[in-house]
């Protein structure tokens, strides 16, 4: 398989933490994970969460580890090009699904996502990155925000619940031996990041890396149904690594499964989505 990327789009998201590429998706794809995440809203995981306090409010929908409940997101991990390129940027040899996540957020919703990063919300380590992908077009003002460079901060900040509230798990401190603080105030001093925001048309998506920070930077509300799509990825030798109290729902499905602390992103929760010369 040719490469997808060129020299200069790896280095842009090495220095960044994030890139925006344009087109990269088929529409089929598109319309196929459009397929599967009105399935998937008639028949949610026991993951299934409404972010939205009031139940009479329009809604901010999600649910994860859902890709191996309906052929269409099945379908998509496997079969689209968003593996190969996830081990272009990591430089992999291969690259293991570990979660994916649906979003739908109603017209109108006021729920939103608060600043964080993925890395210090469930018990994984090591090299991994992030496809978002909008499935229809997003002006950056309705999107996603990211905080340039954030990745390379080498600090860990404490999980911030997406229900409306964004309340922080845990304390600042020592957690099995790592230091965890909360995210700085990123809304109400941005003058001190450079934001990387994007218009994204259908076909376009947007890569980042596991540890730079993002959330919505803007106050708007949508006026038509939102949907987006994410699939979190890891480099080989990425682990299991037991985090705070705050993981221990997702720490119960994966122990169920058989992994423990320090088991290796593989197998049947963590399938290979691509290996060098596989294909």
């Amino acid at each position: 398989m040719s490469q997808i990327l060129n020299d200069n789009e790896i280095k842009e998201f090495n220095k960044n933490g994030a890139i925006h590429l344009k087109g990269k998706f088929d529409i089929k794809w598109i319309e196929k994970l459009k397929v599967g995440i009105n399935k998937a809203k008639i028949n949610p995981s026991p993951r299934f969460t409404n972010h939205t306090k009031d139940e009479k409010l329009p809604s901010y929908l999600e649910d994860f580890w859902t890709w191996n409940l309906h052929e269409e997101f099945t379908d998509f991990v496997y079969n689209s090009p968003t593996a190969k390129i996830a081990s272009e940027l990591l430089e992999a040899k291969r690259i293991n699904l570990v979660m994916d996540n649906w979003f739908f957020r109603e017209a109108g919703s006021k729920s939103k996502p608060p600043f964080h990063h993925d890395i210090s919300y469930f018990d994984f380590e090591g090299s991994m990155c992030v496809l978002w992908i909008p499935l229809e077009p997003v002006k950056k003002q309705d999107g996603i925000a990211w905080v340039k460079g954030s990745h390379l901060w080498n600090k860990l900040f404490l999980r911030t619940r997406f229900n409306d509230g964004h309340k922080v798990d845990g304390e600042e401190g020592i957690v099995n031996g790592i230091k965890y603080e909360l995210t700085p105030d990123i809304i109400g001093s941005k003058e001190n990041y450079e934001f990387l925001e994007w218009d994204l048309e259908v076909g376009d998506c947007v890569y980042f890396d596991i540890r730079t920070l993002h959330g919505a930077l803007h106050e708007t509300t949508p006026k038509s149904d939102v949907n987006r799509f994410t699939l979190r990825m890891a480099k080989e030798n990425s682990k299991i690594i037991y985090r705070g109290d705050w993981a221990k729902e997702e720490r119960a499905i994966m122990e169920a499964n058989g992994y423990k602390n320090g088991d290796d992103l593989n197998g049947k929760m963590f399938p290979v989505l691509y290996e060098l010369n596989s294909n």
